[in-house]
């Protein structure tokens, strides 16, 4: 999966604006790319479409732990 350079990447809803621990995503047709909002250049994650939706679903449902 290649990054397009128009992507819009939005904040975790679990983002305080403080400068704490952000996950930041861009969602692309082939699924989404995750990156570390404090270093944006240096952690970068594609993920595909079906393990994206999953990880979404999983979100949802409470079944991940945010800590």
């Amino acid at each position: 999966m290649t990054l397009p350079s128009t992507v819009q990447w939005q904040k975790s809803s679990y983002s305080n604006g403080m400068g704490g621990e952000c996950l930041e995503f861009a969602a692309v047709p082939t699924g989404a790319f995750v990156r570390d909002s404090k270093r944006p250049a240096e952690a970068l994650m594609a993920v595909g479409g079906v393990a994206w939706s999953e990880f979404i679903r999983a979100v949802h449902r409470g079944e991940l732990n945010a800590h």
